[in-house]
């Protein structure tokens, strides 16, 4: 019975992700800990590696489409890939191995999931705010380090909480680079999210923590769902949805946070 929920929330959330094009980890895991009581560090692992899965295949869809940039994704996982390796081997040394991680998890979890709820809320007013501030000395002396550093932070909170490859990465590229297309913003985040979730989740199950039969289910559920999910993404009011979605994720994030 439990490998049937699972892939029905798979499905779920699958259709969210493509109506909205957010949602993946920011739900799926919070569903998992919360819903299903799975352990936090085993349910942040197996979305890392579902993640690196589902979005393999839309960076080879954005790749052919010429909608990506790989100087900027190749900067991104300068700082992300070290990142992600140092964070599992902090995670490593943690005392009272499994039950210390899952605290820190939940906590990080929690934290993910407010930024994103925050990313998606004002998403459209920092769009605007970095337009006007395109010019900016900083941005034009450096953006290759800075984006280098906004990786590393993209890869602790994705390897601890398996949230921020998606909404947070856009909203910070956007912020980044104002003159790039959103669709090129994109298709960089989703490239630059595939070998983040893949390191990231490979660690975990170094750890133990990666349940390879729930990862089956979902992506049994996942794949059809966002299929579904993008044939009806014209037909749904997405700002709508986004809101519903970040207000879920403030719920949910302050539960987490403040438990």
């Amino acid at each position: 019975m439990d490998a049937y929920l699972y892939t029905v929330s798979g499905f779920a959330v699958g259709a969210i992700v493509g109506l909205t094009g957010v949602g993946g980890g920011s739900l799926m895991t919070p569903l998992l800990v919360i819903i299903f009581g799975v352990h936090p560090a085993t349910a942040v692992g197996t979305d890392l590696l579902y993640a690196a899965l589902t979005k393999a295949g839309g960076t080879v869809a954005h790749s052919r489409k010429k909608h990506i940039d790989w100087q900027i994704t190749a900067r991104l996982a300068a700082g992300s890939i070290p990142a992600a390796a140092l964070t599992i081997a902090v995670l490593s040394f943690l005392p009272d191995g499994h039950q210390s991680i899952g605290i820190v998890v939940s906590h990080g979890l929690g934290f993910a999931l407010l930024l994103t709820a925050v990313a998606i809320l004002f998403g459209r007013k920092l769009r605007d705010y970095a337009n006007r501030q395109e010019n900016s000395p900083l941005r034009q002396c450096c953006i290759a380090p800075i984006t280098v550093g906004v990786g590393a932070l993209l890869g602790v909170l994705v390897t601890i909480s398996s949230v921020g490859a998606g909404a947070l990465g856009v909203a910070v590229l956007f912020f980044l680079y104002p003159k790039l297309s959103p669709v090129r913003i994109v298709g960089s985040d989703v490239a630059h999210a595939v070998p983040l979730t893949l390191v990231a989740g490979l660690g975990h199950w170094w750890l133990g923590s990666v349940n390879w039969a729930l990862l089956g289910s979902l992506l049994l559920g996942s794949l059809p769902g966002i299929w579904l999910g993008t044939q009806l993404s014209a037909k749904v009011p997405e700002h709508i949805l986004r809101r519903l979605l970040a207000a879920m994720l403030l719920l949910i994030g302050s539960k987490l946070v403040f438990a």
